[in-house]
């Protein structure tokens, strides 16, 4: 499925089969999850050059290998790392591929992605998948493991969430807030909090881990947060929709001590408040993606059983423009994913 301009529709094409060059791999794709990361793109709020094959989350299995490949083999199951790293920057080797000084770019952007039958990247990029996790009776959920599920797990270790600790995920009935909750439950976090402006997300929500909900739409978020937890304002505030209201209603809503996590990309300032800062300590922070470890760190912690990935909808290939339209409008709880094989 081939995006040839800004905001145009999926198209259907036949391509030649990629060819694996140097340090390079070729995975025959299972599954392939959608989220709103690559729905920036399919909607042209994310730059990328046409013709383009997007998508990242996938299940593969391994059919060829380029000269100098020597840790993957044909018929390894895969999964993919989404950024296009150097594995040797300083950040690199201390193991914040995040913060890489020669980024690549991103795996479906700057090169074609999982919308397809076959998939073409360096080969550090696949990653094995463990032993434990059946990829071939779930290769959607699977997939979507190296973001849904790797992402909230860096996020725990940025915000340094403890039993303790009330959590409260913004977005909380997303693709990536959902993860989030189903994570702080199982960090076992005091008290998790589900803000939404969809009500009907919240049943989900509260399935997923949440011991409340509280409905964003009519503005009052600090009001409601401060009722639930007695006054005191939560000690973690995760914010996956990151607009100027959000941002600010988390800080308002901050306890002593409390930490500020923004993973969205609308790129609009707030104002936190110094004053509330210095009195109360709170930290201001910023979390990108997970390092090739912490996705590693995520499929080891599915393949025992201790968390699962929610994937509510699914649909063949073919269908990718109605699954992304159904993204744009906010109407899928968990995550989506396309079956390719």
């Amino acid at each position: 499925m081939v995006l040839r301009a800004k905001n145009a529709p999926f198209v259907l094409e036949t391509v030649p089969d990629p060819v694996p060059g140097p340090n390079e791999a070729v995975a025959r794709v299972l599954a392939c999850g959608a989220g709103l990361t690559i729905h920036h793109t399919r909607a042209g709020r994310t730059p990328v050059e046409y013709p383009r094959v997007i998508g990242h989350e996938i299940t593969g299995e391994i059919v060829a290998t380029g000269a100098g490949v020597t840790s993957l083999k044909a018929g390894d199951p895969v999964t993919a790392y989404y950024y296009l790293t150097c594995g040797q920057c300083h950040w690199c080797r201390v193991n914040r591929e995040t913060l890489c000084e020669h980024f690549g770019g991103y795996v479906g952007r700057d090169v074609d992605g999982g919308y397809a039958e076959y998939i073409r990247l360096p080969a550090r990029n696949f990653l094995k998948l463990p032993p434990g996790l059946d990829w071939r009776k779930h290769p959607a959920e699977v997939g979507v493991i190296t973001d849904a599920i790797a992402t909230p797990v860096k996020v725990l270790r940025r915000a340094r969430v403890t039993a303790q600790d009330t959590v409260a995920v913004f977005g909380g009935g997303g693709g990536l807030g959902v993860h989030m909750l189903k994570l702080a439950r199982w960090a076992r976090a005091r008290k998790v909090i589900a803000v939404d402006v969809m009500a009907a997300k919240f049943e989900t929500c509260l399935k997923s881990g949440a011991d409340a909900t509280v409905d964003a739409s009519d503005g009052k978020v600090v009001e409601q947060l401060l009722e639930l937890t007695g006054g005191k304002g939560v000690d973690v505030a995760i914010d996956f929709v990151s607009s100027t209201a959000t941002l600010e209603a988390a800080a308002g809503a901050l306890g002593k001590g409390g930490r500020l996590v923004t993973l969205g990309g609308n790129s609009q300032p707030f104002t936190a408040d110094p004053r509330a800062m210095l009195q109360k300590e709170i930290e201001l922070l910023g979390s990108r993606y997970a390092t090739r470890q912490e996705v590693l760190d995520s499929l080891d912690l599915v393949a025992r059983g201790e968390v699962w990935p929610l994937v509510t909808e699914k649909a063949p290939l073919v269908q990718a423009e109605a699954i992304h339209q159904r993204l744009e409008r906010g109407l899928v709880t968990g995550r989506a994913a396309l079956l390719v094989a």
